[in-house]
């Protein structure tokens, strides 16, 4: 269904109180959640060795920088409710859920809280690359986050999503109304609606934390998936296979190579 959160539409200006949004793939993000998403964020500076990508000439590998992750599931929504000749902004950011750290327990297979959360990484927000707008662009299609990227290095300078790994995020979503008058800025608390959709929540990680073998997915055949009533209580194992089954970058994977 379409969401209205976030914000509410009390006092705020006519060209967002009536917005909303969808989030796309849906059931996908329900089936993550259920088992307990973990997105991986990587540091810049760590290096695979060209040697690893076919180095030729029998030389000395040269390091390349390994990219920063992208998100999967992306994060997709479908916009309503916008003023078709309005121009608008459309950005993410991500706030921690909770002031923890967290560490996985792979005899329970549970992430357990482990002390008080690190230092708050730089707050930062993802602007979507075809903002500004018009709000019948928006709301013509299904706006796509693909090139957002995540990273736990908080000396990175390209832009990217900086988040502390081992602990658990809310990502949101926001639709800003960009303002033609003069003194816009006296209304800039008028001009947007935030929107949060719970089924995203992620542990962020530089590993998944999936080393067991679980029921169904590479036990058992056609086991039955006990999935857990705590959403921090995840079957872990199961995280990397249905993210292997489900992105469609993943084809490698999905024709043999065992690492994910």
């Amino acid at each position: 269904g379409w969401a209205g959160e976030g914000t509410g539409t009390s006092g705020k200006n006519r060209h967002v109180s009536q917005a909303a949004a969808r989030l796309e793939m849906g059931s996908l993000w329900e089936e993550f959640n259920r088992l307990g998403t973990e997105m991986i964020v990587t540091k810049a500076g760590r290096w695979v060795p060209e040697r690893d990508r076919g180095c030729r000439g029998g030389g000395h590998p040269r390091p390349t920088p390994r990219p920063r992750r992208r998100m999967f599931p992306t994060f997709q929504v479908k916009l309503s409710g916008l003023d078709p000749l309005a121009d608008y902004v459309l950005l993410m950011d991500f706030v921690p859920l909770d002031d923890k750290r967290y560490r996985y327990a792979f005899h329970s297979s549970s992430w357990l809280a482990a002390g008080r959360a690190d230092p708050a990484a730089p707050g930062r927000v993802h602007f979507h690359p075809d903002s500004p707008a018009k709000g019948a662009q928006w709301m013509r299609q299904i706006v796509s986050f693909d090139k957002l990227k995540l990273t736990n290095n908080l000396l990175d300078d390209n832009g990217h999503i900086i988040l502390n790994s081992m602990h658990r995020y809310q990502p949101r979503f926001h639709v800003v109304f960009v303002d033609p008058r003069r003194d816009s800025e006296r209304f800039a608390h008028q001009n947007f609606k935030s929107f949060s959709f719970p089924e995203t929540q992620f542990m962020a990680v530089t590993a998944y934390q999936n080393h067991r073998v679980s029921p169904g997915l590479g036990g058992r055949p056609n086991a039955p998936l006990p999935f857990p009533k705590d959403p921090l209580t995840p079957l872990s194992p199961q995280i990397t296979q249905l993210k292997i089954a489900s992105n469609p970058f993943a084809k490698g994977f999905r024709d043999g190579d065992p690492e994910p």
